[in-house]
Parts: C-alpha cells; structure tokens; sequence
C-alpha cells in the first residue's frame, strides 16, 4: 500500500514558481549486466553556479528505498549513498550547470528495476520529476530451446536393426552382381568354344565330301 501511495505521489510534479525540472525518458527498458544512462533537465539562468544547486535523488521499488545521489551547494556527498551505487554511479558534473543532471549507471542487476526520483532545489525553485527502470534477467530474454525427448531403447535397437539389415542387404547384392558377371563371362567363352569346334568340323567334312567327289571324277575318266 505504501509504495503504491509512493507511485501516485512521484507522478505529480511539484512546481515553484517557473522552475521546472524534467526527464529525457520516462521509462527505461535495459538487460541485466548491462549500462544506462538517466538524465533529468532543469531550467537555469545564465548565473547559474554550482554552490546554488542542491538535489537528492532516491530509488524506490518494493525491496528497498535508497538514496541513489545526494549533491548539496554543488559538492556531492556519499555520507547517505546506497553503496550498491558507489562505484557503479558516475554523472557528469560539466553538464550540471547548462541544466542537466546526468548519470551512468554500470552493471545493472535486476533490483536496480523501480522508479528514480531526483529532487533539485537552485536559487529559482524547486521541482521533482521521476522514471522508471525495468531490468530484466538475461536468462528472460534469450530464446528458450525445447528439452530434448530421450529416445527410447526400442526405438534404438530398431534403428540397429534396420541399419544392419541394409548393410547385409547391401553385401548380398555386391556377391549376386560378380557371380552373374563371371557367369556371363564363363558362358561367353564356352559359346566361343563350341562355335570354334563346330566350324573346324563342318571345314574337315567339306574336305573330305570334296576329296570324294574329285576321286569319283577321276574314275569315270
């Protein structure tokens, strides 16, 4: 109930005269282990000086409410600081006097996620603006890839199976093609063979009918 009176409370600005105080973003979205940059503006005048320039900036979310940055007549003071903060917070104090209070925050973790309030009062007024930052789990945002099933030992054993008979039916094939190619040789040389014998027979006998039919010539002259 407390932090919920807290959020509608940071949503209404307070304003002072015509002192008012904004912020480049109002919600940050980041990765956990991953930088950021917060930034609130303000209006100055052109005197404007470091001594006149006080501000405190706070994190609420449900954890915890810790003092995130504390500057006071221009000087930043840690006496009150989160220490989680100490040495992962930088700003750049060039840019404070052009109207721009500017953090770098390092190596979020996930309880950095909540709302960033930062109070500045100068000589002009006094104002509150607030975002909010939400830092995810890195685990969250990568793509998660399904468990893989087990396969089944049945299945297994099958896949054994079927290979191995493709492999002997594979061999049987190989054996079946040499015999029928030596088969077709064997009988290839067996034709020429006999071709051979019956030629030579049918020369022998057209000798012998011829060598007959010279000598009956011979004897009727």
């Amino acid at each position: 109930m407390i932090f919920l009176i807290l959020q509608l409370l940071f949503l209404t600005s307070c304003v002072s005269g015509t002192f008012v105080v904004n912020v480049t973003q109002t919600f940050y979205q980041a990765e956990e282990n991953q930088n950021i940059t917060l930034e609130w503006t303000f209006s100055t005048r052109t005197d404007t000086n470091f001594s006149s320039i006080n501000t405190i900036c706070h994190l609420f979310n449900k954890k915890r409410i810790s003092v995130l940055f504390e500057l006071r007549e221009g000087v930043e003071t840690r006496v009150s600081q989160d220490p989680e903060f100490t040495v992962r917070l930088k700003w750049d104090k060039d840019l404070l006097t052009e109207g721009r209070l500017t953090f770098h925050v390092s190596r979020l973790r996930t309880n950095d996620s909540g709302f960033y309030v930062c109070d500045i009062h100068t000589s002009d007024g006094s104002n509150s603006r607030n975002c909010w930052l939400n830092v995810t789990a890195a685990e969250e945002l990568q793509p998660q890839r399904p468990p893989e099933s087990p396969q089944p030992e049945s299945l297994r054993r099958l896949g054994l199976i079927v290979g191995g008979s493709a492999a002997v039916l594979v061999l049987f094939v190989s054996m079946a093609c040499i015999v029928l190619i030596r088969y077709k040789r064997i009988t290839h040389n067996a034709a020429m063979h006999t071709g051979s014998l019956s030629e030579k027979q049918t020369i022998r006998t057209y000798i012998s009918l011829s060598e007959s039919e010279h000598k009956v010539r011979l004897s009727n002259i």
